[in-house]
């Protein structure tokens, strides 16, 4: 709020901020006292485990327990940009500078606030939701930290059963497990069996599938069972199979057994071989020419495929541009608005500085015209001089508490304006390669 100078009077003067500056101003803040001095603990650190897809409360209180409902509270992750899990001040929920991997599934209890417990509820659990969290309470520069540890599993499967000159070859196979699990495989009476190493892949969606190969010997009850664990998240997952005796080869039936497979594997080598020879090369080429138009066509195809892909994001990439600079013509205006305001600002306090200068002046003049200490008029103008001073000198602090305040709203908002152009010209470059790219396919499908 700015004042308007009328004599020895001050006429308050509305003035309104964007609710986008009033947020920012408090996001500047919070930047400001998280990393001001050294901090104390709500409450101990801990570990959090939880699935993908459930509900979890990170824990943190305050002791003693105060009514935070009308406080500061801030949920964060240092190791994201922005950084802001969940902000709530003076009784509202900040989320307009909020991580936007969390839009939606944070939340606080107004309930447990009145009590002193600042956990922060996160709904439907992802996996890029793995991380250290932090807790800060600004009024009375408390905080701590929690780390989510975010799993997920499936049971495992037998998909193979093979004979082989050393026993029965088993296979087993589990997908979707985070973090990375390890593969057992025991016998009947719980004993560990020497298998071969485990085969993990992590897919485009960052759960692991592992796979397992063991040789197993016969044994007085056949069972055998592949368990899959993982102790970070306290999961195992197993599952048993039984191996039928005759499934185990004796060393003279095995021998017999790799004899035919190698007369059978022969015999189909001369009959590939006298057919290759009996072809006539007009068939041959035939045949190549129809391997080579499908392999033309599935070429097609693909880049077809491709090119709706690359037209899907370039459509998005031209949506994304569209919105940024619409979010830096904003800032440009709130930025010019700032300009303004610390304008005037600045005229105002010289204004209290002259007014100031002029009542100093008139008391000067009056202390020469009065004859005695005792002329009334004087001392009645001398005290109205003091009070209309000491008026002035508040104003003044507080025209500076605001103007200080804008100029670092003012900071605030170049660095956004910035961020925002670096970004634009990314944009800008990567729709250039798809157009590129879009243009190469077209000259290919044509």
């Amino acid at each position: 709020m700015f004042c308007r100078m009328d004599g020895f009077f001050c006429k308050p003067k509305r003035c309104t901020f964007s609710v986008l500056v009033l947020q920012n101003i408090v996001m500047l803040l919070l930047l400001t006292e998280s990393y001001g001095g050294e901090s104390q603990g709500v409450g101990p650190s801990q570990t959090i485990t939880a699935l993908v897809g459930e509900d979890v409360i990170l824990p943190c209180q305050l002791e003693p327990a105060v009514d935070a409902v009308s406080k500061t509270v801030e949920w964060g992750r240092p190791d994201l940009k922005p950084r802001f899990v969940h902000v709530r001040h003076e009784g509202l929920n900040l989320l307009d500078n909020q991580n936007p991997s969390f839009k939606g599934r944070t939340s606080v209890s107004v309930d447990k606030l009145r009590h002193g417990d600042l956990s922060l509820k996160l709904s439907a659990v992802r996996l890029s939701d793995n991380g250290v969290y932090r807790c800060y309470f600004p009024s009375q520069e408390k905080q701590s930290t929690v780390e989510l540890v975010v799993g997920s599993f499936s049971p495992p499967a037998i998909t193979g059963l093979d004979r082989s000159t050393s026993g029965v070859v088993l296979q087993c196979e589990s997908e979707g497990w985070y973090p990375e699990p390890e593969v057992l495989w025991l016998d009947g009476e719980g004993n560990l069996l020497s298998a071969g190493s485990t085969e993990s892949v992590r897919g485009p969606d960052g759960f692991y599938t592992v796979s397992s190969r063991v040789t197993v010997e016969r044994r007085h009850n056949n069972m055998f069972t592949c368990r899959v664990t993982q102790n970070n998240i306290n999961q195992t997952r197993e599952t048993h199979i039984h191996v039928p005796a005759d499934m185990f080869l004796t060393s003279s039936s095995a021998a017999a057994r790799v004899g035919i497979v190698v007369f059978i594997l022969l015999s189909l080598v001369v009959a590939a071989a006298v057919v290759y020879w009996r072809w006539s090369p007009n068939q041959r080429k035939d045949e190549a020419k129809r391997r080579q138009s499908e392999n033309e066509r599935a070429e097609r195809e693909q880049l077809s495929g491709r090119k709706e892909t690359l037209e899907e994001e370039l459509k998005r990439k031209e949506e994304e541009q569209t919105d940024l600079e619409l979010m830096i013509h904003k800032l440009t205006e709130q930025n010019k608005k700032l300009h303004n305001q610390i304008d005037k600002v600045r005229d105002v306090e010289e204004n209290s500085t002259n007014i100031s200068e002029d009542i100093d002046e008139k008391v000067k003049s009056a202390e020469k015209k009065a004859e005695s200490d005792k002329d009334q008029g004087y001392l009645e103008m001398k005290t109205v001089a003091v009070s209309a001073k000491n008026h002035l000198k508040h104003r003044k602090q507080v025209d500076q508490k605001l103007n200080n305040e804008a100029e670092s709203m003012q900071i605030l908002t170049d660095g956004l304006l910035q961020t925002m152009s670096d970004r634009k010209k990314s944009l800008e470059e990567q729709k250039k390669k798809v157009k590129d790219e879009l243009e190469d396919i077209q000259r290919k499908l044509s």
